[in-house]
């Protein structure tokens, strides 16, 4: 029985078999490199935040501007002189309008205006109060 031709035939497999691990190594190797990159990055956007997180409550607070109209900073006044929450009717009497209907409508709307930009809160249905 002639083995060449089989041992010929194990040769060319070990030869591609050898070159696909040699390949799979360079691979592994590159994902490797890349993986501690990646890790290192990592690290370095949690300490970032850290650092971020850490100045956030240094930062000062910076109200957002209020709308153009004259009762708007008479009525943060109404809530800056009370301490509980205050209605449409209360901040309207607050201001000196008359207890008109269309009068508190427009000073509720104003509110929902001021929960809207943040600076007020809506605890229960029609109170008001200054956002903490």
């Amino acid at each position: 029985m002639n083995l060449r031709p089989l041992l010929d035939a194990l040769d060319l497999q070990e030869d591609a078999a050898r070159a696909l691990a040699d390949d799979l190594r360079a691979q592994i190797d590159d994902l490797q490199t890349r993986l501690r990159e990646a890790e290192t990055h990592l690290e370095h956007l949690t300490i970032t935040r850290k650092t971020v997180t850490g100045l956030a409550d240094r930062l000062p607070a910076v109200a957002p501007d209020l709308p153009e109209h004259p009762d708007y900073p008479r009525i943060l006044a109404a809530f800056n002189h009370t301490t509980g929450p205050l209605r449409a009717k209360d901040v309207c009497e607050a201001l000196g309008h008359e207890l008109l209907p269309k009068n508190v409508e427009g000073t509720r709307a104003k509110l929902k205006r001021l929960v809207k930009l943040g600076i007020l809160t809506e605890a229960d249905t029609g109170n008001f109060t200054r956002k903490q």
